[in-house]
C-alpha cells in the first residue's frame, strides 16, 4: 500500500456510509470509527479510507480499493449496485493495464468513480 489514509468531503454523510458499508463488505473494507463527524473505513482495524460532511463534495474523485481475489471485484460490484450506485464498468479484464488486471468501476452518491481491483491472476 503507498496511501496511509484519504478523506473527502460527502454531500450526504449517512447516505454514503450506508452505500460504502454495503459495497465495501465483499473487500473486508468496514466502517473502523467515527471522529468529529468523519466515518473511517478500512480492515484489521487500520482506518485508511474517511469521509464525512464539512466542505464541498470534492467530484469526480478515482478510488481503488485492492480486492484479495476475481471473486471479491465481482460482489463488490454487485453490492455497489444494489446499495444505489451506477454502472461505470462491469467486472472484467482490463489487459490495456497489464495482463491480470482485473477491476469492476461503480459511480457512488457524489459521482465519485469507485473501483474493486484484484492483480492477481484467476486462482
Amino acid at each position: 500500500m503507498i496511501i496511509d489514509h484519504m478523506g473527502l468531503s460527502v454531500s450526504d454523510a449517512e447516505k454514503s456510509q450506508a452505500f460504502y458499508a454495503a459495497a465495501l463488505a465483499p473487500l473486508r473494507i468496514g466502517k473502523i470509527m467515527e471522529y468529529d463527524g468523519w466515518s473511517g473505513f478500512g480492515r484489521d482495524g487500520s482506518p485508511e479510507f474517511w469521509f464525512g460532511e464539512g466542505g464541498p463534495a470534492q467530484s469526480p474523485m478515482h478510488i481503488a480499493f485492492r480486492a484479495e481475489n476475481r471473486q471479491q471485484v465481482r460482489d463488490f460490484y454487485d453490492a455497489a449496485l444494489a446499495a444505489g450506485g451506477k454502472d461505470n464498468g462491469a467486472p472484467g479484464l482490463r489487459e490495456e493495464y497489464h495482463p491480470t488486471y482485473y477491476g469492476a468501476f461503480i459511480i457512488d452518491p457524489d459521482g465519485h468513480n469507485i473501483e474493486a481491483v484484484c492483480h492477481a491472476p484467476e486462482a
